[in-house]
């Protein structure tokens, strides 16, 4: 297989669409074309893609479907299922297409696919036919790789002209298209007038905030009522049923709702959602609790300012009392420089304590990227210091380099009641360094590794190979 692509490399420059195109589509022929004997579900935004498709996925395999998912988080093929440790949210097309047929082999019905802007761009997707896509949000992201927001957009909407394929004939039923929109969503519209048989779209701000035109484009407004953010979860009523999640902050409240459309959209009874997404406790990486005592300890994959000034805001507003000692970096590999200074200026507003360290610096001199961060530290009007050595009553920043080294410091500033949080890397398996060599890391292994040191039987420290 490996000799067959570099002889379409050599006939067809990857620079070239083509290149990409014919790529996509051998790949599902060699595979047999899986993606037409499966139901296939695209999930695409910015924030909250693998959260989304995890939630769609237990609830259909909690009512009996065989279901496989793929996501920059796991990969799951009915019972199986595994971490993605392949630094790729959406896999390459012979990957991508290898694991369908894996569903296939294992009679699947359901497929969820986490679509991604970059998969699309490089046509991944192509060889794949979509049954329902979902927007989830689109917020200012990888914006040096695709030139501009209004370009990022576009690439998103790739996923929804892939609706305009020949409808599927499954077991002798014809497979409807259909797309679920996030009406509160400021660039919803755009999506909105992609062509489908059904259009779902789910609100939070309620149909009152909703302009008719776009009401008019909708078959069904998921629209919950009486919501409530809690600091374990969040409550809504929705025809009349009262759903219980046990997933953090507001962002999760809308993942939820995404989820719920995508299993209306194919039937699936409102009280078994509603018992389904009641079970999840978690999905690792998102806004996973390591420990509650003595003090607090978050993980969390945000890495855009939107995702952070989210989590700071959760804390903080049921926690006012409580310290935030904040651990993150920036992405390397020249990826999306401006938002370092921002992430930083945001910390600043909500952290008493600030460990800047890497994250995945690439090919950078982690130590630049870290002092672009600071610069939004130090200009920021919320910061009330900027040296370790700082005095009493004053924010503290520290630049630790080692990531498992700026951890155990932020362990051990903590104090009883004080919240640890560690962002930007989630559930990964891997940072990737200098040359693209990959190493070996997990946040979670770290902290339960050093909070095992720390406080005795506490806790079993899981293996770290770090």
């Amino acid at each position: 297989m490996l000799m067959l692509k570099e002889k379409i490399k050599k006939l067809f420059p990857r620079t070239y669409s083509f290149y990409r195109q014919v790529l996509a589509n051998l790949a599902a022929f060699f595979y047999g074309w899986p993606g037409e004997k499966l139901i296939v579900i695209g999930i695409t935004g910015t924030a909250g893609k693998s959260t989304a498709v995890n939630l769609i996925a237990k609830i259909l395999d909690d009512e009996g479907f065989r279901v496989g998912l793929i996501s920059g988080l796991n990969f799951k093929i009915n019972k199986k299922e595994w971490p993605n440790t392949t630094r790729m949210t959406m896999p390459g097309p012979f990957y991508l297409q290898k694991l369908l047929h894996q569903m296939v082999e294992e009679n699947c019905q359901y497929a969820v696919i986490e679509t991604t802007s970059q998969g699309l761009v490089h046509q991944r997707h192509l060889g794949i036919n979509y049954d329902l896509t979902v927007f989830l949000n689109l917020l200012p992201e990888h914006l040096e790789s695709h030139g501009s927001f209004e370009k990022y957009k576009q690439a998103k909407g790739f996923l929804f002209e892939a609706l305009s394929k020949k409808k599927k004939i499954i077991n002798g039923r014809e497979i409807k298209k259909i797309k679920i929109i996030n009406l509160d969503d400021k660039e919803s519209s755009y999506f909105l007038n992609f062509k489908s048989d059904l259009t779902y779209g789910y609100t939070v701000k309620g149909f009152d905030s909703i302009k008719k035109d776009v009401a008019e484009k909708c078959d069904k407004i998921i629209s919950p009522t009486k919501f409530e953010i809690k600091e374990d979860g969040s409550e809504f009523i929705l025809e009349g049923i009262k759903f219980k999640t046990n997933l953090l902050s507001g962002f999760n409240l809308y993942n939820s709702l995404s989820a719920i459309a995508v299993c209306l959209a194919y039937g699936l009874n409102l009280e078994k959602i509603r018992k389904s997404l009641l079970e999840v406790d978690k999905i690792p990486g998102r806004l996973e609790i390591i420990t509650h005592q003595p003090f607090k300890v978050v993980i969390d994959y945000a890495h855009t300012p939107d995702e952070l000034l989210g989590i700071y805001e959760f804390f903080r507003r049921f926690k006012p009392d409580s310290r935030i000692i904040a651990v993150f970096g920036s992405c390397g590999g020249g990826r999306d420089k401006w938002k370092r200074e921002v992430l930083g200026e945001i910390a600043s507003r909500f952290a008493d304590e600030i460990i800047l360290t890497n994250e995945d610096p690439y090919d950078e001199d982690p130590q630049e990227i870290i002092e672009q961060i600071a610069q939004g530290i130090s200009a920021s009007a919320s910061w009330r210091g900027g040296s370790a050595e700082g005095g009493k009553n004053r924010n503290h920043l520290y630049k630790i380099l080692d990531r498992r080294e700026a951890i155990k410091k932020a362990l051990s500033l903590a104090r009883i009641g004080d919240i640890v949080l560690i962002t930007g890397k989630g559930a990964e398996k891997s940072m990737v360094v200098k040359g693209g060599k990959k190493i070996l890391w997990s946040d979670k292994g770290v902290v339960e590794k050093e909070l095992g040191i720390t406080c005795g039987k506490l806790y079993n420290p899981t293996i770290d190979k770090n």
